[in-house]
């Protein structure tokens, strides 16, 4: 089962058509600002399994993300992160593989239990798959880096992804922060105020990124591929994921 229910929210699996409308239509408020002649939908949507975390009181969708699962790492040409970034160090990866994507939350609600049952629910769909890396695009809003320095700062200072599996440059349009910030430290409080919060509830996790950002003006986003190897989840993090999954 991968409804979940904690307090006034509750997830659950799109079933229909209109529930993946109704996810499209949420994604086009967050990344392309409600513009009814430009809904968000893509050749990705029809592969994957899409999430609603909904207000049980009245019905209300805020938020939703979908899932791609892939065999292993010799799949991952085939997701929507692949178009991006070029991932040939993760081609070896052995394990099942998903990849979140197009996360969001409705801007008019802010209660930090929405982003807590969207984890649940994910932390439920790893442990019943059996999935061993867990990886997708962390965005930024606006595609403009000067407002995120210190975030940049700190993903260069102590969250780039390891060498075996680090992206390399495909997209036209990036900011090469590991190098252009070599030098800086950031300031820690100024840099978590400007992280997303997905991002960093991956890092929380021992999640790691790449070391340049993608501008992609047509999601009006800079993102970042992140990754997170499931046996690396620190075991006091695993214990409350699964307490919010139960």
């Amino acid at each position: 089962m991968l409804s979940l229910r904690k307090g006034r929210y509750v997830s659950r699996l799109a079933e229909t058509a209109a529930d993946i409308r109704a996810a499209q239509e949420l994604r086009t408020l967050a990344f392309r600002n409600g513009d009814a002649a430009a809904l968000d939908q893509d050749q990705f949507d029809p592969l994957c399994k899409h999430f609603l975390v909904e207000d049980a009181r009245t019905g209300d969708l805020v938020c939703c993300f979908r899932l791609l699962p892939l065999r292993g790492g010799a799949e991952i040409n085939q997701s929507y992160s692949a178009q991006y970034y070029e991932l040939s160090a993760l081609q070896d990866f052995a394990g099942p593989m998903v990849e979140m994507g197009r996360f969001c939350i409705h801007p008019d609600h802010r209660d930090p239990d929405i982003l807590r049952v969207a984890w649940g629910a994910m932390t439920r769909f790893v442990d019943e798959t059996g999935v061993e890396m867990l990886f997708g695009c962390s965005s930024f809003k606006g595609t403009e880096a000067d407002a995120y320095m210190d975030a940049f700062a700190l993903l260069k200072e102590k969250h780039l992804a390891p060498k075996r599996f680090l992206p390399r440059i495909k997209a036209p349009n990036v900011f090469r922060f590991a190098q252009k910030l070599r030098r800086a430290k950031p300031d820690a409080k100024r840099a978590m105020l400007g992280m997303p919060p997905l991002l960093r509830t991956y890092l929380l996790m021992g999640g790691w990124v790449s070391d340049h950002a993608v501008v992609d003006r047509d999601l009006n986003t800079l993102h970042v591929f992140t990754g997170l190897e499931i046996k690396a989840i620190p075991a006091a993090r695993k214990r409350l994921l699964r307490m919010v999954a139960g």
